[in-house]
């Protein structure tokens, strides 16, 4: 079964979690969602695939965010969806998927759970 990572070359969590899926022996797909941005229809998939709280997948730090002028507390699912949709650089990083399961590498290891 194909593993893909949503990766940001640029994030150190994102370059780690890449390197700790390659120690354990997985070559992943590799997604650059910035040179790629994903689809609404991707973001909502990934959403049900991380599961939680789908305010997990949304980067507030950035710049794009503050400019929404929205708390993140207050997001419904479909403001993150046309948020990322608009500004990728919102989507959390890095994210790994195999089959119908996902994970946010942050820490790196949280992925590991999804290989099994």
């Amino acid at each position: 079964m194909t593993v893909t990572i949503w990766h940001n070359p640029r994030c150190s969590k994102s370059r780690q979690t890449l390197e700790l899926l390659k120690s354990k022996g997985v070559e992943p797909r590799v997604r650059e969602y910035l040179k790629q941005p994903p689809s609404k229809a991707e973001i909502e998939k990934l959403i049900a695939q991380v599961g939680g709280d789908p305010r997990e997948l949304i980067r507030d730090g950035e710049t794009e965010f503050k400019s929404l002028k929205m708390r993140k507390a207050d997001l419904t699912k479909a403001d993150i969806v046309k948020a990322i949709a608009e500004h990728p650089v919102l989507l959390q990083r890095p994210i790994v998927v195999k089959g119908t399961h996902a994970a946010i590498g942050r820490p790196p290891e949280a992925v590991l759970a999804v290989l099994k």
